[in-house]
């Protein structure tokens, strides 16, 4: 288990478990999802790109066969263990001091719905500072309805990911303790994490405060962002 584990965050299962309490084991069996496709039709072939919280790899090998140079940044060692192919990176993604910039900046995994607006904030401050000034910054947002749609399970591989509670925090009722499961045939893991509720107009503020805007909402769904650099 890595040294350290964020407030409010944990979680259980065989194996390492990192300081937001995500299991490696768990993303290094997960296949990948849209997030390559997501990329590639986003973004000019060949781009460098900077990718925040990479976990295992999960969607750095992709980019990699698809001719993306990736650049690949998680907190946890045991996470990047797992990478291969890319340059990595172990750092908070919020103190990140790369003295380079990228094509594209790519902040997946729901990580803007930090539930500290501090983190969320140096989340996309670290985003702008790498982003090249022609370039553009990729971000994962939750689906609108999510903190009030649980339980909810979903199969993806052979697991069933279920997200069995999302309940307001005592300090702040727009940040939820959300617990999800990761049920595959041969064990279980969990993870609780904090998810603050995010609306579209919240969001493109705090990006206008980090000095970024909206380009495209790119997903139907408003999941799927492309931020340009402003300023």
């Amino acid at each position: 288990m890595s040294g350290w584990t964020r407030e409010g965050y944990g979680g259980t299962g065989a194996g390492a478990i990192t300081p937001d309490g995500c299991a490696v084991e768990v993303y290094a069996r997960l296949p990948v999802g849209d997030e390559p496709d997501v990329v590639a039709s986003a973004v000019p072939a060949g781009a460098s790109l900077l990718e925040l919280g990479c976990g295992t790899g999960r969607v750095t090998h992709p980019l990699l066969e698809r001719g993306f140079t990736v650049t690949a940044v998680d907190e946890s060692p045991e996470m990047l263990e797992r990478v291969r192919g890319a340059r990595t990176v172990c750092s908070p993604i919020e103190t990140l001091e790369l003295d380079e910039r990228f094509d594209v900046v790519f902040l997946s995994s729901f990580l803007v719905h930090a539930g500290d607006v501090r983190v969320r904030d140096a989340l996309l401050r670290t985003c702008r500072r790498h982003v090249a000034d022609d370039g553009c910054v990729l971000i994962q947002r939750e689906g609108e309805d999510w903190h009030d749609r649980v339980p909810r399970e979903r199969r993806v591989g052979d697991a069933l990911i279920r997200i069995a509670s999302a309940e307001p925090t005592e300090e702040d009722p727009e940040v939820s303790s959300v617990r999800a499961e990761y049920v595959f045939p041969d064990g279980t893991w969990t993870q609780t994490f904090l998810s603050r509720r995010l609306s579209r107009e919240r969001f493109e503020r705090a990006l206008a405060d980090a000095g970024l805007v909206v380009d495209a909402y790119l997903t139907d769904d408003r999941t799927w962002v492309r931020a340009l650099p402003t300023g």
